[in-house]
């Protein structure tokens, strides 16, 4: 199997840019090679380390979520948040070109290292990963992530385990992804980090706050999509 490689262009108006190619192992959805050698100190596993952390810093020295995001809050330190740029996202299947603020963008990079860095607090997300869609609404993102979370409960059926079809499951994981969105936020803001890259977690936090009132109120408004299932 070949590696997946999803690569972002950021590209400034003083027409300067930044690229990163991720590359994700086919076997286990992982980041490979994203890793830099000299790491700082804000990404030891016990530096502001998440309290729900199943990880132990015997074994794991570093926290592989803030590892994986080195490089990009390194590139980005001293871009303003709302500071305009376009952004280039090439996947083996197709490309997306979007001009928009730079903590949109860097967010959207940041939600795929995030699904695939290693946590096991965040590898629910490996499927959304590998069939990433860049800058992606709330909207799309509701759809994915219960059309993933379904999925995987067909999946648990058909090996002959409970389901789980109320979505308290999916609830349950975005409410650890709050936890890790608050701490790793906390990490960024104990450096001299400037706010494009706090604020693309922000982003982020936004929609796991609200997926939980999501669940109940906007898959209500989706709900006429279906409506073909209903008429068999």
């Amino acid at each position: 199997m070949n590696t997946i490689v999803i690569e972002y262009c950021f590209r400034f108006p003083d027409s300067s840019s930044e690229e990163f190619k991720l590359e994700l192992n086919p076997l286990n959805l992982e980041l490979t090679g994203n890793i830099p050698q000299s790491l700082p100190e804000w990404t030891k596993l016990n530096f502001h380390q998440c309290p729900h952390c199943p990880l132990d810093v015997g074994t794991d020295p570093h926290c592989p979520l803030a590892a994986n995001i080195v490089n990009i809050v390194l590139k980005f330190n001293g871009l303003i948040s709302y500071d305009k740029i376009w952004v280039d996202v090439i996947t083996q299947e197709r490309q997306i070109t979007q001009y928009t603020t730079a903590q949109k963008a860097i967010s959207s990079m940041m939600g795929l290292v995030i699904a695939t860095c290693g946590c096991p607090h965040t590898a629910f997300f490996k499927a959304m990963g590998r069939f990433h869609l860049p800058l992606s609404s709330n909207e799309e993102t509701l759809f994915r992530a219960t059309s993933m979370y379904l999925l995987a409960q067909y999946f648990l059926t058909m090996e002959g385990r409970p389901a789980k079809l109320e979505l308290e499951g999916l609830t349950k994981i975005y409410r650890n992804m709050q936890i890790i969105n608050v701490a790793i936020a906390n990490r960024l803001r104990s450096t001299s980090i400037s706010d494009s890259s706090i604020n693309a977690i922000v982003i982020l936090d936004n929609f796991a706050k609200s997926l939980p009132h999501a669940i109940e109120k906007s898959l209500k408004d989706l709900r006429h999509l279906f409506l073909p299932f209903f008429l068999t």
